[in-house]
Formats: C-alpha cells, structure tokens, sequence
C-alpha cells in the first residue's frame, strides 16, 4: 500500500490480550448482538453475534519494547474491541487503509517515541493524502491512526 504497512494489534499481543490486558484485567467476552464494533485484530466491525472483547491496550509501550523506544510520558493505553478467540479471527482481509470512513486523527511518534504532532482528517478522501504527508517528514517513525469520538487506537502505519 503505497509503501507503508498497516499493522493491526499483532497476534502475539492478542494472545497475551485474550488472557489479561494491559491494564492487568482478564477480558470478559460478550457477543456482539448489533455488530459494528470495529475490531483492531482483523481491522473490520463486527458483525452480529461475533464473541468480542473490550480490553485495554498500550500500543506504543508494546511498539517501544520491540524497538527499544522509551516513549516515557507518552505510554497511555486504551479500550479496543478484538475477537475473544484466536479461532474466531484469521486477520486483516487487506492491507488497506481501514476505518477511513469518518474523521480520524493521524498521531505522528518519533524513533524515541515521542509524538510528533497530529492531524485531524475530516474528509475521508484527504487519508491518504495525510498519510504520505506525515511520512514526507523523517523523523516520524510511526504513525497511529485514532478515533476523534474517544481517541482510541485503531491501527498503526509504518513505512513499508
């Protein structure tokens, strides 16, 4: 995609997430009755009577470990829904740019960690454009991309 890659809550983490979140709470699967939710394992909603769970998830904590980043201040952690089960969820269908479809905040993270800066994206048409835009910029090493109505972690775009 344009030489960046769109990393849903990896499955390492899930695993980790389906037995206690980081928030050190034991996630209480529900079954979605409406669907909708949008589910950071696979990067879809729900559909009606999917088993899901709410659990808390620090991605820039689980970034920096892996990268040896020291986000300090910056670690936060939040609500996001995944699948209650590894057998309920195979993945990402695409390596698309999903949730695009209202507005979004682009949170640009330096190597250390750090963040950078962000952008609101009112129109769905200008994602792209946004995107590329923070990249233009080396120093930004990770972008995550955010809900404006919560401020919950979606997903996380690195360079490709």
């Amino acid at each position: 995609m344009n030489g960046y890659l769109v990393r849903p809550v990896p499955p390492a983490a899930l695993k980790e997430l389906r037995d206690t979140d980081d928030a050190g709470r034991a996630p209480v699967p529900v079954t979605d009755d409406e669907g909708g939710s949008p589910l950071r394992c696979c990067l879809r909603h729900s559909v009606p009577g999917e088993r899901i769970a709410l659990v808390s998830y620090a991605p820039l904590r689980r970034w920096a470990a892996a990268t040896g980043a020291d986000p300090g201040a910056y670690d936060e952690r939040g609500p996001v829904f995944v699948h209650a089960f590894a057998e309920d969820c195979a993945g990402p269908e695409t390596d698309g740019l999903p949730f695009t479809n209202s507005h979004r905040v682009l949170r640009r993270y330096s190597a250390d960690g750090h963040i950078l800066g962000g952008r609101l994206i009112g129109d769905p048409g200008a994602f792209p454009h946004a995107l590329r835009e923070a990249f233009d910029d080396p120093s930004v090493a990770v972008v995550h991309v955010r809900a404006v109505e919560y401020g919950c972690f979606l997903y996380e775009v690195g360079r490709g």
